[in-house]
């Protein structure tokens, strides 16, 4: 075979595997950033006077994942503070003011992957994680140990946005934090406000091929 063979069949062999998903034992970068807008946070303080319920929307970060080895994963997931917000208007100028999330000081809460466990793999391209990592709250840095569901879809981002070749990667988990750990209303009743919040996060980051 000449030179100009092998350049050709060199070519081929390049294409071939940037066609498929990722190869196995090569991590990619997921950004979390949704274009369509659709990840979540959710968030409980179920205390016995007032129950509250929120959601927040504007979630971003990126997470460098291999589905032959989960273990390494690494990135950073990060949640717009002022996006943190309630079904009422007054509470969420109150949530957002100096005494709560502080949002003109802390734009972001965040979460920064420091090790992961691998606890079961129930099906194939699905991961049962414990990973721990720094979580950023009003200005306080706590290291926590949360479970998390992994789904690798590969080839599957253009289901979700139509014509974009790449990969998706599905993080699921819950958790429950202390509000007086971050320095939040320390000196405040656990029967008005809840100490304990229940955080829910069903994120999609894309891999773009």
């Amino acid at each position: 075979m000449n030179s100009t063979k092998r350049f050709v069949c060199f070519l081929w062999a390049i294409a071939a595997i940037s066609a498929i998903g990722i190869s196995r034992g090569q991590a990619a970068e997921f950004d979390f950033d949704d274009p369509k807008g659709v990840n979540s946070m959710v968030f409980v303080l179920d205390s016995t006077l007032e129950p509250i319920m929120g959601l927040a929307n504007s979630i971003s970060g990126t997470v460098e994942f291999d589905p032959a080895q989960p273990e390494k994963m690494s990135g950073t997931i990060k949640v717009a503070a002022k996006s943190v917000k309630t079904s009422n208007k007054k509470m969420n100028d109150v949530l957002h003011g100096r005494e709560w999330l502080n949002v003109k000081a802390f734009k972001t809460i965040d979460f920064a992957i420091k090790s992961v466990t691998v606890d079961s793999k129930p099906e194939k391209d699905v991961y049962d994680l414990t990973i721990t990592g720094d979580f950023t709250l009003h200005g306080v840095t706590k290291e926590l140990s949360v479970p998390v569901k992994v789904s690798y879809l590969p080839d599957k981002l253009g289901k979700r946005m139509r014509g974009k070749p790449g990969d998706l990667l599905v993080l699921r988990s819950q958790f429950t934090i202390n509000r007086k750990d971050f320095g939040i209303k320390k000196g405040m009743s656990g029967m008005t406000v809840a100490e304990e919040i229940e955080i829910r996060i069903s994120v999609v980051g894309s891999y773009f091929k």
